[in-house]
């Protein structure tokens, strides 16, 4: 029987991408409808907020390195977590394993032999599609265990460059703060197979140091430095800009309210958000900010929430917060000690759901189900850094958050040379 090309076409991009990734492969027809861009955009359309992602811990992996995962969500039909599903092989025999940065599907591992021999590898784990980057010409062994150990060293730097949803470029960052509002960034591109140096004037690289983690997004890193009233970001794909921006949260200087925690960042719907508590017992208010310019004045930011969190409050429920929704900005995330569970808040409904490592998985807001591993353990951990913000104390990255491709992308590879 023949089936009509335009009900082929109607089926398949109802499909979740597990499905299409299978049958792509079956039939040589399948794989013209799914490989084209009017079927890719069609698809997308359809599935453009509910993806599997992870809550992802930023300390040194003593437990595990996802601690929240979503799975059974509508664009990949997943029956597992992404964390679950992150695999590598070594092609030798290893002693120590990594995992350096989760960006838009991709991976950056460090990895080193059994002899001792420094590795690190980007890859694709969904399809196992894994590339070994290499060192800097002349860098040995040696050199790299010296820089590692440097306290001004971060290696933990990968970004991408997207269109229409795939992944076509990506960029290793490696950088060393000097104390002298200088940074030096060695970049590897996936475009050309090489590394290339850029010298950047940075005026906070002095308060900067190897633990702190980057988010990335949009082509550009993000770091929190120990200055709590402000943040740096560098774009890798805008050109060549030799200074780091500096951006000033938006409720820093004496005449605003003080928040209740420290204050991080996270990523909702492709913008840096910030948000906190304020307020009294009596009247705890939740403020969110998106980052909308890069400059450090307060046109940077836009107030898009404030939201009694009376509902939560009035149970007795104790938290702090841990990331935002990435594709719905109207959810957050707080971890309650007293209830020992992940508070998932709507701001736009002011209802809240509470969910406990202890119990079975089910259904979240966002309709994918959420499952924990070692949660409340990496959560005792951490909890000290969300200590009141008057307390002092630099400001943290503690969590981030690893989200699935909204398409089959796959891993970028440098063109071989002539």
């Amino acid at each position: 029987m023949n089936i009509p090309p335009e009900l082929t076409f109607e089926v398949l991009v109802r499909l979740p991408l597990k499905s299409l990734a299978r049958f792509r492969s079956m039939c040589k027809e399948w794989k013209l409808v799914i490989d084209s861009e009017f079927f890719r955009d069609r698809f997308m359309s359809l599935n453009s907020s509910s993806v599997s992602w992870s809550i992802i811990q930023t300390r040194p992996q003593k437990l595990t390195l996802e601690i929240v995962g979503h799975h059974g969500c509508k664009t990949w039909g997943l029956t597992r977590s992404p964390g679950s599903l992150v695999s590598f092989f070594a092609e030798t025999t290893i002693r120590k394993l990594q995992v350096l940065a989760c960006t838009d599907g991709l991976v950056l591992l460090y990895v080193e032999s059994c002899v001792g021999t420094p590795m690190y590898y980007v890859g694709n784990p969904l399809f196992q599609e894994w590339f070994r980057i290499p060192l800097r010409p002349k860098y040995t062994s040696q050199n790299v265990e010296k820089l590692r150990n440097h306290e001004r060293f971060s290696d933990s730097g990968l970004v991408t460059k997207m269109q229409s949803g795939i992944v076509v470029s990506y960029k290793v960052v490696w950088l060393i703060a000097h104390t002298f509002a200088q940074v030096d960034f060695a970049i590897y591109s996936s475009n050309t197979g090489e590394w290339e140096i850029k010298n950047v004037t940075c005026l906070h690289s002095a308060y900067w140091f190897s633990h702190h983690k980057s988010i990335a997004l949009n082509g550009i890193l993000h770091w929190l430095s120990n200055l709590t009233g402000s943040f740096l970001a560098y774009d890798f794909y805008g050109g060549h800009h030799d200074a780091c921006s500096i951006i000033y949260f938006p409720d820093n200087g004496k005449d605003y309210e003080l928040p209740r925690f420290r204050r991080t960042i996270t990523t909702s719907e492709g913008s840096i958000v910030y948000f906190n508590e304020f307020g009294g017992n009596a009247n705890r208010k939740v403020r969110v900010w998106r980052l909308v310019k890069y400059t450090d004045g307060p046109e940077a930011w836009q107030l898009f929430w404030e939201v009694s969190l009376a509902s939560v409050t009035k149970l007795g429920i104790d938290y702090f917060p841990v990331v935002m929704h990435p594709l719905k900005s109207e959810i957050i995330y707080l971890w309650s000690r007293n209830k020992k569970g992940m508070v998932l808040f709507n701001l736009r409904t002011h209802v809240f759901s509470l969910h406990k490592e202890s119990e079975d998985e089910r259904k979240c807001m966002d309709g994918c189900t959420l499952s924990f591993n070692w949660c409340n353990e990496y959560m005792e951990t951490v909890h000290r850094y969300f200590s009141p913000s008057f307390q002092g104390g630099p400001n943290l990255l503690l969590a981030s958050q690893y989200v699935l491709p909204r398409w089959l992308s796959r891993l970028p590879r440098p063109q071989p040379s002539n």
